[in-house]
């Protein structure tokens, strides 16, 4: 049997699999996904990215390519009778007693497209960087040793052929074939229920001109959950797992709209698990899980499901890049599971805690202390190895203007030039190593200490290659004083920090870099 190879093997090809190819490849590593259906679901299923998903695509390249909504834009939701039927109250997602006044948190917005419209963006990106990407070829076995992983693939024409690789990322999907073979358990909520759904076009668009999008129905006898893709397409959800003839089906969704004159395209029906289920570890060996594989999250408002499994596959991409060059150590990726499943509990633990799934929610949810948006989104804090000095006293998350560039989190954006360009910070994080300084003799340091550890790092000064309009304000939202530095990885959150100059720059960044990186030298 013939045997191919390969870096990293990525099995599933949906949001968070395409992600990984397209990160791993923008990074140079020889990348193959194997996806065991011909193409994107039928299903548009996930619709809202937010801004944070938004940096990590914006800096591949696919800013433009993703049509973003305005900055202001909140998702939101009311309960009604039906469209046409009386209005009766609006449900925030946070309650508006909770938010803080509106900061510019980053350079992006939030993005509303159908998944089935962006995963045809994300597979053209990722193969454009080089990705191998293998549709209706199926993942039929593997096994792992010290050296790495070999898959059984069966292509579409049957043939059947090994695939050896580094390691593999399971990107299967909820109920991965990949996390069962390796007895990974899962702890949480659990399943909530199993429910139907219709997706339909039909011309509804000035019931959005409101603002609302997402409608609760209440009638008697008939409760479901309606909400439009933007595209004209629409899906009704019911809370049950009954199966109805098209004819009951439009019926259905007439008594949604609250009208029978308009024409309805009936496209196709769902069936669907709501459960909350976090994996026991993210990790066997050199196979990681990530997305769906590695935690369900409900979809909500808040965008805890698909952007979740995104920043995993971001989180994990750099590291394995780190790895495979021979710049860090594989204990480096056990970093992965130490900051990425404590986000998963946050999220799930956050989930429940809002009137949104209030009612589904195991006892003692309902006291878990709401995190508003900006500090869920953009605020979290990462506690590993790869990180220096974020204590158990630090909180889960806070607003970005709350933290002060503390190690473990993400790189606060700022406008700033560099080379007569107006730039975002964050424009110069997300590649490689970058160290932030205010004092020139960083510099010197950051280049012997690069050369030692064979880490490239680079050397921004704060006021020469970098300009803040307002260099205090810069330095506050850093945390550093006059003569510090701070040392960001390349998925552009702090690692390290030096509040001021030391006085051995050479031996206090060298100790740091080397800690952080897990450097081989």
């Amino acid at each position: 049997m013939k045997t191919d190879s390969t870096s990293v093997l990525v099995v599933g090809g949906g949001l968070v699999g395409l992600s990984a190819a397209m990160f791993l490849s923008w990074r140079g590593v020889p990348t193959v996904l194997v996806e065991r259906h011909p193409g994107s679901s039928p299903h548009p299923r996930a619709i809202g990215y937010t801004p944070r998903t938004m940096e990590l695509f914006r800096a591949v390249g696919l800013g433009s390519r993703i049509p973003q909504v305005p900055a202001d834009f909140r998702l939101r939701r009311g309960r009604v009778e039906s469209l046409a039927g009386k209005w009766f109250e609006e449900t925030p997602w946070t309650p508006e007693t909770r938010q803080a006044p509106r900061l510019e948190y980053s350079p992006c917005a939030g993005a509303a497209l159908s998944q089935d419209r962006l995963e045809p963006i994300l597979r053209e990106k990722a193969l454009s960087l080089g990705a191998d990407i293998r549709l209706e070829t199926e993942l039929i076995g593997f096994d792992q040793n010290a050296d790495g992983v070999v898959a059984s693939l069966r292509a579409r024409d049957g043939r059947e052929y090994a695939m050896r690789a580094a390691y593999l990322i399971a990107a299967d999907g909820h109920d991965s074939p990949i996390r069962e073979a390796l007895g990974i358990g899962r702890t949480g909520r659990g399943h909530i229920r199993t429910l139907r759904s219709v997706l339909f076009r039909a011309p509804l668009e000035e019931y959005l001109r409101a603002g609302v999008s997402q409608f609760n129905i209440d009638q008697p006898g008939f409760k479901a959950f309606l909400t439009t893709y933007g595209d004209g397409r629409w899906v009704l959800m019911f809370s049950d797992d009954e199966e109805r003839d098209e004819g009951t089906l439009r019926v259905m969704v007439s008594k949604a709209i609250g009208r029978t004159d308009l024409e309805v395209e009936l496209i196709t029906t769902g069936r669907w698990e709501l459960s909350a289920r976090i994996a026991d570890s993210f990790a066997s060996g050199r196979i990681f899980l990530a997305g769906d594989a590695a935690h369900t999250l409900p979809p909500t408002r808040g965008g805890y499901g698909a952007n979740t499994g995104i920043e995993d596959a971001h989180n994990l991409a750099w590291k394995l890049s780190a790895v495979l060059s021979g710049a860090s150590a594989p204990r480096l990726l056990d970093t992965y599971d130490a900051e990425r499943r404590p986000i998963a509990w946050l999220r799930h633990e956050q989930l429940f805690a809002r009137d949104d799934y209030a009612a589904d929610a195991a006892e003692g949810s309902r006291k878990v202390p709401i995190i508003d948006d900006a500090a869920m989104e953009f605020g979290q804090l990462y506690r590993s190895t790869a990180v220096l000095d974020a204590g158990n006293e630090l909180p889960s998350a806070l607003r970005p203007e709350q933290w002060a560039g503390q190690p473990g989190t993400r790189a606060p954006h700022a406008w700033v030039f560099k080379d007569d360009e107006r730039v975002s910070t964050l424009d110069l994080f997300q590649r490689g190593w970058v160290l932030l300084a205010l004092d020139e003799r960083w510099c010197p340091a950051v280049a012997q200490v690069g050369k030692q550890l064979g880490i490239d790092v680079q050397c921004l000064r704060i006021g020469v290659e970098v300009r803040p309009s307002d260099e205090n304000a810069f330095r506050t939202a850093f945390g550093l004083g006059t003569g510090g530095a701070s040392l960001i990885r390349p998925d552009g959150y702090v690692a390290w920090r030096a509040i001021e100059l030391s006085a051995d720059p050479l031996r206090l960044l060298g100790d740091a870099l080397r800690r952080v990186s897990c450097a081989t030298r």
